[in-house]
């Protein structure tokens, strides 16, 4: 896919961004930002199929991996690591992996993204079988890392899917359940950290959560099975019980702590 195709690439709708106001660039950027969830919605659709097609593997014992790099491999990433505290499930249930490893979440790793190769190479560090699934996200649709994990993911039985900002890319051709979320050109110009990497949260959003409730982790509208990690959930999860059961605070607070979460509680 040549670089003039991509939608991404194409030159921002705004022009001498540095001779406008404060305000002006926050207006224009909000702006475009309102664009991002009409082009999540156009694609719910695809997120539908792809959760559909999920649900049944993880319930099987299968796992969810994120594969990404730069942007997309952090966002990947951040949305895998708040998951157990969120929902109470192991941290090996959704798995975020970006080219360069871990230093990749703070500092670009030169060239970490351009070897093909190297992302089914670190996808075989956790064993996959063929219940698991990888989606790979990238605002291009063309990483070379993302798509040969994608690709032979796919080859080797795993369930594939993508997050991608550009139509008919090579990623979207090499899985099962492409997601095109055309959010159209970046405020500044390439800069697929604005409004693609809005898109790839919220669609991220979308899969985990919907995938969450599915699987039993919560309750109503409540995260009933949360790790009790800090001062701010006990208290959430003090009320939720005592909204459930009539309980005072204190022996509210004292059942969830003994208990050690709020469905343990109910």
């Amino acid at each position: 896919m040549d670089i003039k195709d991509k939608i991404t690439e194409q030159p921002s709708h705004y022009d001498h961004l540095e001779q406008m106001s404060v305000a002006e660039l926050l207006q224009h950027i909000n702006d475009e930002d309102l664009r991002v969830a009409e082009a999540v919605q156009r694609a719910i659709p695809q997120i539908k199929a792809l959760v559909e097609a999920i649900e049944p593997r993880m319930k099987r014992g299968g796992r969810l991996f994120y594969v990404g790099a730069g942007t997309s491999g952090r966002l990947g990433v951040l949305d895998a690591s708040e998951l157990p505290p969120t929902f109470g499930v192991p941290d090996n249930w959704v798995i975020g992996v970006i080219a360069g490893g871990d230093k990749a979440l703070r500092h670009a790793v030169e060239k970490a993204e351009d070897i093909a190769e190297e992302g089914w190479k670190d996808l075989l560090a956790y064993q996959p079988t063929t219940d698991d699934t990888v989606l790979g996200i990238a605002a291009s649709g063309t990483t070379p890392y993302v798509v040969g994990a994608v690709r032979q993911a796919r080859e080797n039985g795993l369930l594939t899917g993508c997050i991608t900002s550009n139509p008919h890319t090579p990623l979207a051709e090499a899985a099962a359940y492409p997601i095109e979320t055309i959010v159209g050109p970046e405020f500044v110009t390439g800069s697929s950290r604005m409004k693609s990497g809005t898109a790839q949260k919220m669609v991220l959003n979308m899969i985990s959560t919907s995938l969450m409730i599915r699987l039993g982790r919560v309750e109503g509208n409540r995260m009933v099975n949360m790790q009790l990690t800090n001062d701010k959930l006990i208290d959430r999860g003090t009320r939720m019980l005592q909204e459930s059961l009539g309980l005072d605070y204190d022996e509210a607070r004292q059942r969830l702590l003994e208990a050690g979460s709020v469905n343990d509680c109910l």
